[in-house]
């Protein structure tokens, strides 16, 4: 078996380390922007940051510049340092976007290469930091002094993203690039993690610097905020953070099945970035109910327009469920046009429902609930009304619900897809 693992892994890694020439052509452009940056910067130095800096990057790659603001003199003025920054991008480059954030940064696009230019300021603790990208450094420098484990990360990034759970923006609440390398280091190595994750619990804390003696005295000394998530990775180089503290259930969940799936199957096909397939969704539906709606997003900023995508889901899902109809299966992409899709029990609704109503002995209540229902009937000590649905098949309920004021207020164009 492990033969078997270790030569699937060597395959996968083939196929998503760059190359030298990528190397070469990335480093030429990144360095181009950088030269740019400082030879019009002034109290600021530009430097090359992210999974670029660490060596953990992979082909599909856009790079991140930090540029850096001495401390002593910017530190109160955190605030600005988007502004100041602006004014030097705006010289060095024709094109650019700015993109807000807890602090804004800015984009330059280089034939399909973007670059993202964030502000920060110089500190060498994190206890100076003003804004959490001001330790993003920090976090480069913990990385990099575990380079033997690049290909590892690389291998955990990639199935990640396979497995649709990489990413902490808000719309997908998955694994952010920094909580992998994390979680590789701690574990010393993808497989290790893999079968450690398989396994993992609810509220499984990862302490890779130790911090902390033990858990109990990590959920003692954490603010309750920062231990919402399934999972708790102590950040090494801010004992006070969760790095992961943006992990949803769903994505936790999501990644540990995945782990069980890999370490079952040992498949390649595991780390494939697979697009929107309808005729996988078929076969898995069987007998059930496939539902697929469409929506063209709003132009804006990716962040925001995708939490407006997931809002819909969410509102389509819920309102399936609060119908009483039983979701089997569900999920959602978005490239171009966005697919929210569900697979429905094939259960037929009966026509009426029954409402379960008030105890027999609140007198009052009951003769409300009679006069609020045609036909009520009582069992044990309650009284219960038969009601009417309105919808006893799925189709009818989401073809309703793509027209509400709640969906069309978030994307431009939506319709169920036949």
């Amino acid at each position: 078996m492990a033969k078997k693992v270790q030569e699937i892994l060597k395959q996968v890694l083939a196929g998503i380390r760059p190359s030298k020439q990528d190397e070469k052509l990335v480093v030429e452009k990144v360095n181009g922007v950088i030269r740019k940056l400082n030879k019009n910067l002034r109290g600021a130095k530009a430097q090359l940051g992210g999974s670029g800096a660490k060596g953990t990057w992979l082909k599909s790659f856009d790079a991140d510049v930090f540029v850096t603001f001495n401390y002593s003199k910017y530190k109160d003025k955190g605030a600005e340092l988007s502004d100041i920054l602006e004014k030097t991008v705006r010289r060095s480059f024709t094109k650019y976007d700015r993109i807000h954030g807890s602090r804004d940064y800015f984009q330059v696009k280089l034939d399909g290469f973007t670059v993202e230019i964030v502000p920060i300021l110089a500190i060498k603790k994190a206890k100076e930091a003003r804004n959490i990208t001001d330790v993003s450094l920090l976090h480069v420098a913990w990385v990099k002094r575990h380079r033997k484990l690049a290909d590892e990360i690389r291998l955990a990034k990639q199935f990640c993203k396979a497995a649709k759970v990489y990413g902490a923006e808000s719309y997908i609440r998955g694994f952010s690039g920094y909580v992998v390398e994390i979680l590789v280091i701690y574990y010393d190595g993808f497989l290790k993690l893999a079968r450690a994750a398989a396994k993992w619990k609810d509220k499984e804390v990862i302490d890779a610097a130790r911090h902390y003696r033990n858990k109990n005295e990590i959920m003692f000394e954490l603010n309750k905020a920062k231990l919402v998530s399934p999972l708790i990775v102590i950040d090494p180089v801010q004992k006070d953070r969760n790095a992961a503290a943006s992990i949803s259930k769903e994505k936790f969940e999501q990644f540990k099945a995945a782990c069980k799936a890999f370490l079952a199957r040992q498949s390649a096909e595991l780390f494939e970035v697979k697009e929107f397939d309808r005729n996988e969704l078929e076969k898995r539906k069987g007998k059930n109910i496939l539902v697929l709606v469409k929506a063209t997003a709003e132009s804006g900023k990716r962040d925001i327009v995708g939490s407006r995508l997931l809002k819909v889901f969410e509102f389509l899902g819920g309102q399936i469920v609060k119908n009483d109809f039983k979701i089997i299966e569900k999920g959602w992409d978005w490239n171009k046009e966005a697919i929210f899709w569900f697979i429905v029990d094939s259960k037929e609704l009966e026509t009426y429902r029954v409402h379960e109503g008030p105890l027999l002995k609140s007198k009052v209540h009951v003769e409300r609930f009679k006069t609020a229902h045609e036909e009520t009937f009582v069992k044990g000590n309650r009284i219960y009304a038969k009601v009417k649905r309105k919808y006893t098949k799925v189709q009818a309920l989401v073809n309703d619900m793509i027209k509400d004021k709640y969906v069309s207020e978030r994307v431009k164009r939506v319709w169920i897809e036949r």
